[in-house]
């Protein structure tokens, strides 16, 4: 598992685009703009908005990006949201940069507490060789807090409706910004029970 999570790593931080330093006090002054979803420290009160607070830097600098990237080429690049696309049309290099690194200086709220679903936590540390399914904790660690350098989110506390939103678009490849296409790929194969119940284990990860 420590082989593959290092390959994996690897291969991903290849990928990573290069950002710009930023300044988590101007970032704090342009999340005025983010609050209304995402909550003032970034923990969205909004389970279909995801919570942002904690997030690593580099992350959130690429998911604006590829927000933007998407609604400049029609949804040939990027990842399409016309919320967010709308959002970030106005913003530069430096505001998202700036926006991203205050985000990851907020403290994360903790998830509400809930019973852990055994399926869940099977997918999650074991995967299911059976049906191909690579468990999640070679990815986004034992504890969900992802790797920053090879660009593998923080998903541990997540709200359970925007872990679900997400695993199904990955599944049904209306979402497909990931890194390399592994979430799209271990996406596929999910049912959904299988999202149900890794979105309810992995809601409950920061408790």
């Amino acid at each position: 598992m420590k082989k593959l999570a290092l390959a994996l790593s690897a291969v991903a931080a290849i990928s990573l685009p290069v950002s710009a330093q930023g300044d988590a006090e101007a970032g704090k002054t342009k999340s005025a703009l983010c609050a209304a979803c995402h909550g003032v420290d970034g923990n969205s009160m909004i389970d279909m908005y995801p919570k942002i607070a904690g997030q690593h830097a580099a992350y959130t600098e690429k998911q604006l990006h590829d927000f933007k990237d998407a609604m400049a080429s029609g949804g040939a690049k990027g990842r399409m949201d016309p919320i967010m696309g709308g959002m970030v049309a106005a913003l530069t290099d430096q505001d998202m940069a700036d926006l991203a690194a205050y985000y990851a200086t907020q403290t994360q709220s903790e998830a509400p507490a809930a019973d852990v679903p055994e399926l869940g936590e099977k997918l999650y540390k074991g995967g299911d060789m059976s049906r191909g399914i690579t468990a999640c904790i070679a990815c986004h660690g034992p504890s969900g807090l992802g790797m920053e350098l090879a660009g593998f989110p923080m998903v541990s506390g997540q709200h359970v409706n925007y872990i679900k939103i997400q695993l199904n678009k990955f599944r049904d490849g209306t979402r497909n910004n990931d890194l390399n296409g592994m979430m799209s790929d271990v996406s596929k194969k999910l049912s959904d029970a299988d999202i149900e119940a890794l979105a309810a284990y992995i809601s409950t990860m920061n408790q």
